[in-house]
């Protein structure tokens, strides 16, 4: 019996959601904006929380300060369920930071890497691997760290009996190096369309699927309002979405990843993960923040 579902190495940042008219205008000039959060950022927390909330039980590694930001993070995270017992505390780095300008459908991020980047794959030990079922990997552009030892870490987890996901998100160079040649190391991808078609050069997001499918046992695209598109030793698969009033698109991605890894940890058929990962992904845009809207395991259920 293992402890974990689920390990996590990540970044450990808080986000400062700024929503309205957030456009700024630069001469010194003011504006106002209609509300100010400060929540759970770092797309490895929010994917973790999100599995915590399904129920499933998560451990989380990775750097932080010792300060406001790191110690809110490790508190929220405690709160929701997560093990942070492995999270290392830095007293010389800050927690880095991401300010979140969010209209909506859409949003433009300002990040402070502070101690994003600061986690190795050396720093995660084999008698920390050894309790968990899966490993999953986000932010893989932004854990320069991490990413070097990323090949080894994942033989390591492999030959201890983990099975392992990774969702990349945005390459803020736009060259996207490294992710297809870790690919085969890897069980299931969880692009969304624009990283897919970025990642492969292809068209449309059929093709990237396809293209993808041939380095990867099972990828699962994230569509927005579209739904999924998802591919699985053969099985192509496309489910809906739900309609929902959005208020926030943050961390959307990082609670279909959470639903999809519930599916699969359960031994779910593909179409169903798929359809979960859709509906976690949608509910979570009810709130602002990654975390605040996003759903239990009896909630999502009743869309399905």
């Amino acid at each position: 019996m293992k402890t974990f579902d689920l390990l996590i190495p990540g970044e450990i940042n808080p986000d400062l959601i700024l929503s309205g008219d957030v456009e700024p205008q630069f001469g010194q000039a003011e504006k106002l904006v209609e509300s100010a959060t400060l929540t759970i950022g770092s797309s490895s927390v929010i994917a973790a929380c999100g599995a915590a909330r399904l129920g499933l039980k998560v451990a989380f590694i990775g750097v932080c300060g010792k300060d406001f930001f790191g110690r809110f993070i490790i508190e929220e995270m405690q709160n929701r369920g997560i093990d942070t017992s492995a999270v290392i505390v830095d007293p010389h780095r800050p927690t880095g930071l991401t300010v979140i300008l969010n209209k909506g459908h859409d949003r433009a991020m300002l990040t402070y890497p502070g101690t994003i980047p600061a986690l190795r794959a050396e720093d995660i030990p084999d008698d920390l691997l050894r309790q968990a079922r899966h490993l999953h990997v986000a932010s893989y552009f932004l854990q320069h760290g991490l990413r070097p030892g990323l090949p080894r870490l994942f033989e390591r987890a492999r030959a201890l009996g983990l099975t392992i996901s990774l969702d990349t998100n945005w390459d803020p160079t736009g060259t996207w190096e490294g992710v297809l040649d870790l690919l085969p190391l890897v069980n299931v991808f969880l692009p969304n369309e624009a990283e897919a078609k970025a990642i492969t050069k292809a068209e449309n997001v059929e093709e990237a699927a396809s293209r993808l499918h041939t380095r990867v046992e099972t990828v699962a695209i994230k569509l927005g309002k579209e739904g999924a598109l998802g591919i699985s030793h053969g099985q192509k698969v496309r489910v809906p979405s739900i309609p929902v009033n959005v208020v926030d698109a943050v961390g959307a991605g990082d609670a279909f990843d959470a639903g999809f890894l519930y599916g699969y940890l359960n031994g779910w058929p593909f179409k169903k993960s798929l359809r979960l990962a859709a509906v976690c992904g949608a509910l979570s845009t009810r709130a602002a923040g990654g975390t605040a809207a996003q759903p239990t395991l009896i909630e999502a259920l009743s869309f399905l």
